[in-house]
């Protein structure tokens, strides 16, 4: 069985800082995409950033570039998502995700339940 389970999550005031976690088990992390994504209230799901294990390189959504960084520890199986300089527009449900073919926006193979983020103004 696949489990992806994000913790981390909750309440910070703007400028703040927050640090979720993702354990992922039963695949193999080297072989697969690996991302970020978000929804805020009434919106679509938008990706937050995606590392990409063909090149080893990570990509930014625009809105958090400079401001979030994601990390991978392969030996621990886990997937991290540093977030700094909070703003209100970045509160909403943080999922993490893995896909076998790529940092695709409209399919990954696995999801967490996902976590929230709350930034108050």
């Amino acid at each position: 069985e696949v489990l992806l389970v994000e913790s981390g999550g909750g309440l910070v005031q703007a400028g703040g800082s927050l640090r979720l976690s993702c354990k992922i088990t039963g695949i193999p992390l080297e072989r697969y995409y690996l991302a970020w994504f978000r929804q805020a209230p009434g919106k679509a799901r938008d990706g937050v950033s995606c590392f990409a294990n063909h090149d080893g390189l990570t990509s930014y959504e625009d809105s958090v570039k400079g401001r979030f960084t994601m990390s991978i520890d392969f030996v621990k199986n886990t997937v991290y998502l540093q977030m700094d300089s909070l703003r209100p527009e970045d509160t909403a449900i943080y999922y993490c995700s893995a896909d076998s073919m790529g940092c695709r926006l409209d399919h990954q193979d696995y999801w967490g339940q996902g976590t929230q983020v709350t930034v108050s103004s």
